[in-house]
């Protein structure tokens, strides 16, 4: 499911597996009575329907106990943004911050349900999440989209506007938020635009100088790092020999061919037969050689969540056929 951070295929990968692996069919008649059904009027504390945001409720912890009544029964009004993570997780650090302060300033027209996996598995079981941090779009009682791993604000703000946008006739909350002048959209950082169009138009060296000239000024900036590890591996993968893995399979000695083959599995998903091949590759090497195809590797695990168990089990392996 997990697919290198950063990639604007990701999320769409990421959105139609989880399509298939939540199931909520028991609201389905419920949600689309909603949608057929006026915007109901406000009514006194305790009334039925589902949740009405506070402007002081942009953020919410959600547990097991409660994903019924705040993520699933609020979705039928107001766009949820659920996200999945962990204390022990560095890249959620970053994310989570920026989807709060963002929420915070949409006026109610969404919210983020904080999920910690740890305390509540059976959540992150349901959306079947192979890695945190891990964003679900729910509305009407369904998942609409998601992604997984750190992105950069700019792309995290496009997501939440082209989600906002597609739903603005579905969920009352949307509209009022709208109605109330309750801002939407705030201007995005040059500096990732500049590098996002970049990478959009395939110029990944001046995508790479962008990255590198906001981490010339924020060594810490966790979102520019791992975008710059996409870009560089993007721009390999797609120089790669399309004939590579061919190649490898027939001349195990080839070393370029090896590096070439991983990168294409990884760019086509096959993440654990990459990994092998270049923990293969190391255990038949030695000197420069096996120290070129151990900072190859390590590159590779750059691309993804640190507690992805496919990253976490070729760390062990690499260990174990260097030592």
């Amino acid at each position: 499911m997990t697919q290198p951070r950063g990639s604007a295929a990701k999320s769409a990968a990421l959105s139609a597996a989880l399509s298939g692996a939540v199931d909520l069919s028991a609201l389905k008649a419920r949600a689309e009575s909603a949608q057929r059904q006026p915007a109901p009027a406000a009514g006194p504390p305790g009334a039925d329907g589902p949740p009405k945001p506070a402007s002081g409720n942009a953020v919410i912890d959600v547990t097991e106990a409660t994903f019924q009544a705040e993520v699933v029964e609020r979705s039928l009004r107001q766009l949820v943004i659920v996200d999945l993570w962990a204390e022990w997780c560095g890249p959620c650090k970053q994310l989570s911050p920026v989807l709060e302060r963002m929420a915070g300033e949409s006026g109610g027209a969404w919210v983020v349900a904080k999920v910690d996996v740890d305390a509540n598995p059976r959540i992150a079981q349901l959306f079947g999440a192979q890695s945190i941090p891990t964003i679900v779009a729910i509305a009407g009682g369904q998942p609409v989209d998601a992604f997984s791993g750190a992105l950069p604000e700019p792309e995290i703000r496009k997501w939440i506007n082209a989600l906002l946008d597609a739903l603005r006739d579905k969920l009352p909350a949307i509209a009022e938020a709208e109605a109330g002048g309750a801002p939407v959209e705030e201007p995005e950082d040059p500096r990732f635009t500049e590098a996002e169009e970049a990478f959009e138009r395939g110029d990944f060296a001046a995508a790479q100088a962008a990255y590198e000239r906001i981490l010339d000024v924020e060594p810490a900036n966790e979102l520019a790092k791992n975008a710059l590890a996409q870009v560089k591996f993007t721009a390999r993968a797609e120089k790669a020999d399309p004939d590579a893995r061919a190649k490898a399979d027939a001349d195990p000695s080839d070393l370029a061919a090896q590096l070439d083959a991983a990168d294409l599995e990884i760019a086509s998903n096959d993440v654990e037969a990459g990994f092998k091949r270049l923990i293969d590759t190391v255990r038949r090497t030695a000197g420069e050689d096996r120290n070129k195809v151990r900072e190859h590797l390590v590159a590779l695990f750059d691309l993804f969540d640190p507690a992805d168990d496919r990253v976490m089990k070729a760390r062990r392996d690499l260990a174990s056929a260097l030592f």
